[in-house]
């Protein structure tokens, strides 16, 4: 039993990068940067001399899972499969991880084809870096968004500018959540902190609103003049 805790107390701690396209090299750099425990994964030479002595890194082929045994993927409790452009490696590499029973899998997909294949295959999650990026920065160049992030199932949080009708009025005055349906969830005035924000809160013309609830409900408020 003691063994078995300190199997899993292991496996808790570092992720695993495999791939150090845009994508990877991004997650693998922060994460390094916040003092996480990482280590990267790539077989391509180019990319092995960039980042060698940047980054903790093996180079290695992660779609032979005997490569995946000898640098101890096994003792790593995320993964994060950063290739997604050769399909083919995405699913072997990533189908090795389920193998080994890796408690977290983070995969990329460049369609909706691919994802679907990687969550078939047992990945916890699967991330479209491209089409959500399109997505997000079509939200902002359209409306009044500052920010926007979708969370899950079309729930999502933007920050934006508070219509005319806010402005000047407390948020129980205004009650946008009855008239909207949506949620502030926080209020920025200039040269002040970010506050939470209550039914007393008043909202000014030069705040920045928090705000959360359903995309659509969102882009329907943003458009308020």
């Amino acid at each position: 039993m003691p063994e078995k805790k300190t199997r899993e107390r292991e496996r808790d701690a570092g992720v695993l990068v495999v791939g150090l396209g845009r994508f990877g090299s991004a997650i693998a750099g922060t994460l390094d940067r916040l003092g996480q425990d990482v280590l990267a994964v790539e077989r391509d030479e180019r990319l092995v001399a960039q980042w060698s002595g940047r980054l903790p890194l093996v180079e290695a082929d992660a779609s032979n899972p005997e490569a995946l045994e000898q640098l101890g993927a096994r003792d790593f409790g995320v993964a994060v499969v950063g290739v997604g452009t050769e399909l083919e490696a995405s699913v072997l590499i990533t189908g090795n991880l389920v193998d080994m029973g890796t408690p977290q899998i983070w995969a990329k997909a460049i369609s909706a084809e691919h994802g679907r294949i990687l969550t078939r295959i047992g990945a916890h999650h699967v991330v479209f870096p491209e089409s959500d990026a399109g997505s997000r920065v079509a939200h902002l160049v359209s409306g009044k968004m500052l920010d926007y992030i979708e969370v899950e199932d079309g729930f999502t949080i933007v920050k934006m500018r508070p219509p005319k009708e806010m402005q000047g009025f407390t948020l129980a005055q205004s009650d946008i959540r009855k008239k909207y349906g949506v949620t502030v969830i926080g209020v920025k005035s200039p040269g002040t902190e970010f506050i939470y924000a209550t039914p007393e809160t008043r909202v000014s013309a030069n705040d920045l609103l928090v705000c959360s609830g359903h995309a659509e409900l969102l882009e329907r408020f943003s458009a308020r003049p």
